[in-house]
């Protein structure tokens, strides 16, 4: 009897994997993805260091991203593109123009400086790198927004008041709009501040983008 159970599970086995048996479909490929539309509108470019980048904060976070959506709620038709770079020195800035220079943005928010102050770099040299950048902005065509900056107290009054006429003789200079103070009415509130309290939270971000398209906008008149 096992015998003939045995021979006959044998037979089904064979009658399931013989050839009258339908063959199982082929895969299907996966489509292929749509490829990303490129965004031709005119770019404002923001060119910075780690308040640019959005340290330390989800992407999407950044001023940058919240200045889009301002933008966008407006009307207005611009392509933000965020160029801030952690850690970066006004020579670091210098350094990377010709890919800034590459996007040919006709808006320019310039926010480099902070680390040159922190470092104790010769305020000279700060002075001279930003020139240089703007200069090379403006040159190319674009409108240049200069963000201020400040340092904290501890690095001594003559220093920190000549640090921040750099960024009010060059306005005047170089004639760009000026944002005196770039993390204004963020920086002097703990709660919109990150741990290490040089950093804003993304709540800081979308006030600092608040600030920024107010001193950006008598540049970008109505919108389009």
């Amino acid at each position: 009897m096992t015998r003939y159970i045995l021979c006959a599970a044998a037979a089904l086995l064979l009658t399931g994997c013989g050839k009258d048996n339908p063959p199982a479909a082929a895969p299907q490929p996966a489509p292929a993805a749509t490829p990303a539309k490129a965004d031709t509108r005119p770019v404002i470019l923001a060119f910075g260091d780690s308040l640019t980048a959005g340290h330390g904060l989800p992407e999407g976070q950044s001023y940058a991203d919240f200045l889009q959506k301002d933008l966008d709620a407006r009307g207005y038709s611009y392509h933000v593109v965020n160029q801030g770079i952690s850690g970066d020195t006004t020579d670091a800035g210098v350094s990377r123009l010709d890919s800034a220079l590459a996007l040919k943005p006709q808006f320019v928010i310039l926010e480099l400086g902070a680390n040159d102050g922190l470092r104790g770099l010769p305020i000279e040299k700060t002075q001279e790198n930003l020139d240089a950048m703007i200069a090379a902005f403006q040159g190319a065509g674009a409108k240049v927004v200069l963000c201020g900056m400040t340092l904290p107290r501890n690095y001594g009054q003559n220093y920190i008041k000549n640090f921040e006429k750099v960024f009010q003789n060059l306005s005047k200079t170089r004639k760009t709009a000026l944002i005196p103070f770039f993390l204004e009415g963020v920086a002097t509130r703990p709660e919109l501040m990150q741990g290490d309290a040089l950093h804003p939270t993304a709540e800081g971000c979308r006030l600092v983008a608040q600030t920024v398209f107010k001193h950006l906008q008598p540049l970008l008149g109505r919108p389009q």
